[in-house]
């Protein structure tokens, strides 16, 4: 396949490489979100099943693109589409798991933790508003830290991003100036800054760039010990991304009462809620192509949900909890078929 050109570089998972599978591998490709952890997964399905995943991290638009045009087995996005759009494509999706998105920054004699940013402040940062890290705002917030007289670099996703959903989601929540001139979506019109592809790239970026700040998937910010901030929330808390703020930021989601599992968990309420979070979304054809592979692939994630949830919580996600796994199944039982109508799972 073209796809297995470049693996760290386009962050492809391709761990059936050099072990013939008893199938062809399970086919993915979007959300840079989730890579760390579906990579992880797939190591260790590989290893249990000798079945492989060649997963394409390569942001949730693109993710969305590839199964609409039915070129892998499923896609993957952070923004979850609504019931018409899911309609549309002939496709359901599903969560697989949660996490948060924090933002992450790159100033000389500051480490993790040391600054607190509100939303409105980020907005206005992201905006070109606050132009200089000494601003009164950020003072403000950060009455006792030595803040540099120095130009804020902003980086931010060049993709059509999931993660870019997210926190402009966040974004349009805390401050109307944002929703009205740039919006949320997985791609915007960012009003300045440096574009760079996936998580990863927003990583690179950060660490590469004197003054800057980003926005990345929690684990990532883990893997390249990057210098997180803590957040303001809504309920005027100063909160710090760990699981259990994640977890407090989702405890309030019904999934039963969601229509095709469409969910947004930005600044929700609680004091110990992290304000940016949200889940990750499989999308899988109602009738797929082809039968078998859909097979492997709710195969690979049955056994993700029974088997993956502690190498989730390693990374800092969040296990979808027991009795949403059983919605989830339920509705592959029911929607996804064969070309006779038989029940794919």
């Amino acid at each position: 396949m073209k796809l297995w050109t470049t693996l760290a570089a386009a962050g492809l998972i391709a761990v059936a490489a050099h072990v013939p599978a008893k199938a062809a591998d399970i086919s993915g490709a979007g959300a840079t979100f989730p890579y760390p952890i579906y990579a992880k997964w797939a190591d260790a399905y590989k290893k249990q099943t000798g079945n492989g995943l060649n997963y394409q991290s390569i942001g949730s638009g693109g993710g969305i693109k590839q199964i609409t045009a039915r070129t892998v087995t499923f896609g993957a996005s952070d923004m979850p589409l609504q019931p018409a759009e899911l309609d549309k494509i002939g496709v359901i999706q599903f969560p697989t798991v949660m996490g948060g998105i924090v933002p992450v920054v790159n100033l000389d004699g500051i480490a993790s933790g040391d600054l607190t940013i509100d939303g409105a402040t980020l907005a206005k940062i992201y905006l070109g508003e606050i132009k200089k890290w000494d601003d009164p705002a950020i003072k403000k917030l950060n009455p006792t830290a030595k803040l540099p007289s120095q130009a804020i670099a902003l980086v931010h996703r060049s993709d059509g991003s999931g993660t870019t959903f997210i926190f402009t989601n966040y974004l349009s929540k805390v401050s109307p100036a944002w929703k009205d001139k740039v919006g949320s979506s997985t791609a915007v019109e960012w009003p300045g800054g440096i574009g760079a592809k996936g998580n990863e790239g927003v990583a690179n970026g950060v660490v590469q760039t004197k003054g800057a700040i980003g926005y990345v998937e929690t684990a990532y910010a883990k893997q390249n010990k990057l210098t997180t901030m803590k957040m303001v929330n809504k309920d005027g808390k100063t909160v710090t991304a760990t699981p259990e703020a994640i977890m407090a930021a989702a405890s309030g989601a019904d999934w039963a009462k969601a229509p095709g599992f469409y969910m947004i968990l930005t600044d929700e309420p609680g004091a110990q809620s992290w304000p940016i979070a949200g889940a990750t979304f499989i999308l899988i054809p109602k009738r797929p192509k082809d039968a078998a592979a859909a097979k492997e692939a709710l195969d690979f994630f049955a056994w993700a949900y029974k088997n993956g949830g502690e190498m989730a919580s390693s990374l800092d996600y969040i296990p979808m909890p027991a009795n949403v796994v059983q919605l989830i199944q339920a509705k592959w039982k029911n929607e996804v078929k064969d070309g006779a109508g038989k029940p794919v799972f």
